[in-house]
């Protein structure tokens, strides 16, 4: 018997069935399930396109297609579905992310069109927890940022982004869909930080949060203050706002070679559960 196939731009009245998927895994789908679970399939809302996969009429995998292209529960056939509808539509994202496996396959078929790529962070480890450290106390100087320090806080989330991106945000539209975003955190109170004599010296951000799971990024350090313990304490402060009034457990990805942040997330409970890719353009 034949099974057909077939890839296509998701309907709003398909809301239901994106979400079915993206509940096969809560934590590594976190960032999509969040945006979908908040903007629906409509396009303009959702800020990209929601690609299905269909098998026998069936939905079985998602592609979000926006400013990132993010693979989710995505087997090698729908993989190569995928690539095909992105390679016609050619590239309109700064990256691919999302778990190591269905990007790299991806990658490797849009690579001969898409590429050179600027960079690629081939394996990033996924960590989770779902409790707080029972060693590290929370930073009692750690908390959310006011409407009104955004200001304050925005020259450290720009060095964060420049740090870990290697560009700046500010580059291309000068900034604005990266203040925006930075305004959208602050004012939802998923932006944390210590701030000291008006200086932001520790900040992280609960960047994506779904009732069932929360992941949390922008986690930096001023360059003056590290070594000293902050991102560990800092880490244990936003924990505790995580796994108390968000979500039962905390996720995040670091890059398999910041071999210290890697020890500051496990000695606050951190375990690795899979691991990331990144293609960046």
């Amino acid at each position: 018997m034949l099974t057909t196939t077939t890839t296509r731009v998701l309907e709003p009245r398909e809301l239901d069935a994106a979400l079915a998927v993206l509940d096969r895994d809560p934590v590594a789908n976190a960032f999509v399930a969040a945006r979908v679970q908040v903007a629906g399939l409509d396009p303009w809302r959702l800020g990209g396109e929601m690609w299905g996969w269909y098998a026998a009429g069936r939905l079985e995998a998602l592609c979000y297609a926006g400013a990132n292209l993010v693979p989710i529960c995505a087997g090698p056939e729908a993989v190569r579905g995928f690539a095909d509808r992105a390679r016609r539509a050619g590239r309109r994202c700064s990256s691919i992310v999302g778990p190591a496996e269905p990007v790299a396959r991806l990658w490797s078929l849009l690579e001969p069109s898409w590429g050179p790529a600027r960079e690629v962070r081939s394996h990033q480890p996924l960590m989770v927890t779902t409790s707080l450290p029972a060693d590290i106390p929370p930073d009692p100087l750690v908390r959310r940022i006011r409407k009104d320090e955004i200001d304050t806080v925005m020259p450290a989330c720009i060095a964060m982004f420049t740090e870990e991106v290697g560009v700046s945000p500010l580059a291309g539209d000068g900034g604005l869909l990266y203040q925006a975003r930075v305004a959208e955190l602050v004012g939802t109170g998923r932006s944390f930080a210590r701030i000291e004599n008006g200086r932001v010296v520790f900040k992280a951000e609960i960047g994506a949060a779904t009732p069932k799971a929360c992941q949390i990024q922008g986690v930096w350090v001023d360059p003056e203050y590290r070594g000293r313990g902050l991102s560990e304490t800092g880490m244990a402060a936003v924990l505790r706002y995580a796994l108390s009034e968000v979500a039962p457990v905390a996720s995040l990805y670091v890059n398999d070679y910041n071999t210290p942040a890697r020890a500051a997330y496990r000695r606050v409970g951190f375990h690795e559960v899979g691991a990331f890719m990144s293609v960046l353009f």
